[in-house]
């Protein structure tokens, strides 16, 4: 109905405009017998203004209706993609480049892409916390880049680096990512992603469901079983509700250890259950590494996770400072830098 209505006003609009045509000539055919035929009368002018304005403004909007209607015709995408080839061997090329990773993802635009033949069921932002981590982080751009795309979702990257010296504080960093990310989109569902672990198998969907979902099942690290029972660390997935619903993670663990058990309690207490994939499915690769200096062991872990009933509704979102120091669109990601000035 409202392309209907848009072709009318085309219509009237172009008898407007051969309405405007015939005065114009009118004009001219009488200063031509009446008047000096070098010289337009300001009505003529001002006619072919009005006339000059009336066509580029009906260009304008043919070119907007054809936008719309080929957007309008769009299908969902199916829950399924075709595109999906299940269980990958991953490989890592020692010398890789990012402008090689940039080259294999042509349609990436500003570290957002979605799909072109159909309409994405979720908008997927995936949050990465980073510092010291550039190979790692090379690689996973490499590997999720083109598993995000056979998904069919459309998604944007957001690597979350911690500036300064103070001790490395990955949930604080996911509070900001999330925080941030909204100011650009609406995004439905919230990919939580540490930079050394890659997914194996592509039918291990990055989207989210009706409860949060904890995505890696198992890695080559631990002979891809479950680290322990409950683990809800590496890679999670909770909507935009979900996760405002928990106030986020605590901004108190600093160094490695205790955030990821933390979100797993907040999520209880709100009486969410933790879905998980197939264990054949859920099969991540870590990147061996050895421990960074600045992300040591958080001892104060044990005495935190105690008190996550007392405090969850003061510290998380709601809570979370920070000094935003840069927002860049790079080809492949968006990378947004903070210090923690304030805290110790």
């Amino acid at each position: 109905m409202g392309f209907n209505l848009t072709f009318h006003l085309s219509y009237k609009l172009r008898l407007l405009l051969l309405f405007t045509l015939c005065l114009t000539v009118v004009g001219w055919v009488t200063s031509s017998y009446f008047g000096d035929p070098t010289q337009e009368s300001p009505k003529t002018k001002k006619f072919l203004a009005f006339f000059n304005k009336a066509t580029v403004l009906e260009k304008e909007e043919m070119v907007t209706n054809r936008a719309s209607v080929q957007k309008v015709e769009l299908k969902n995408c199916p829950h399924l993609s075709p595109y999906l080839r299940g269980l990958s061997k991953l490989s890592f090329k020692p010398d890789l480049t990012l402008e090689e990773v940039q080259a294999e993802n042509p349609n990436v635009d500003g570290g957002r892409y979605h799909p072109e033949k159909c309409r994405a069921l979720q908008r997927v932002a995936i949050l990465i916390p980073h510092r010291n981590r550039e190979k790692h982080l090379l690689y996973l751009l490499e590997h999720l880049h083109p598993f995000l795309q056979r998904q069919q979702l459309e998604y944007g990257i957001y690597i979350i680096h911690q500036a300064g010296k103070k001790k490395f504080n990955r949930a604080k960093l996911l509070n900001v990512g999330y925080l941030e990310a909204l100011k650009e989109e609406n995004w439905d569902c919230f990919v939580f992603h540490d930079v050394d672990l890659l997914p194996e198998n592509d039918h291990n969907l990055y989207r989210c469901e009706d409860q949060p979902k904890h995505l890696v099942v198992g890695r080559n690290s631990t002979g891809y079983r479950l680290r322990y029972k409950g683990y809800f660390g590496g890679v999670t997935a909770l909507t935009r509700e979900q996760f405002f619903k928990v106030n986020g993670f605590s901004n108190n663990y600093w160094g490695w250890g205790g955030e990821d058990d933390d979100l797993r309690l907040r999520v209880e207490l709100q009486r969410m259950k933790i879905l998980r994939p197939l264990p054949e499915v859920g099969k991540y690769t870590m990147i061996f590494h050895t421990r960074d200096r600045g992300n040591e062991v958080n001892i104060e872990r044990m005495k935190l996770l105690h008190e996550v009933a007392r405090v969850w509704k003061t510290d998380g979102l709601t809570s979370c400072s920070y000094k935003l120091l840069s927002v860049e669109h790079n080809p492949l990601y968006i990378n947004i830098t903070v210090d923690f000035w304030s805290d110790p």
